[in-house]
């Protein structure tokens, strides 16, 4: 058996191997819910866009929709690829916060 299986661990480095452990996985999620999706420019097809709303999720209300000029122009969509109405929906609504 190797010499490193048979060593035996004391609290103090239990206790820091399982603390860095930790610290990886606060990491990992919070650097998966601060950055931007990993998909971006997917065809309207892919994603079911439509022009009109689903019931009250609409476009104006994800978090993934960039308005347009003014309230009414067409935006864009961090996700969708195109030309994207604040009134449309698609199944990647994501509802702001």
């Amino acid at each position: 058996m190797p010499d490193i299986l048979q060593k035996k661990l004391s609290r103090r480095e239990l206790l820091k191997g399982a603390a860095m452990l930790a610290s990886i996985g606060v990491l990992a999620t919070t650097t998966a819910i601060t950055s931007t999706p990993a998909i971006a420019g997917v065809p309207k097809a892919s994603m079911q866009y439509r022009d009109t709303p689903n019931g009250k999720q609409d476009c104006t209300n994800c978090s993934l929709f960039v308005p347009g000029s003014s309230a009414k122009a067409n935006g864009t969509c961090k996700v969708v690829d195109g030309s994207i109405s604040p009134h449309g929906y698609c199944v990647a609504f994501a509802a702001k916060a």
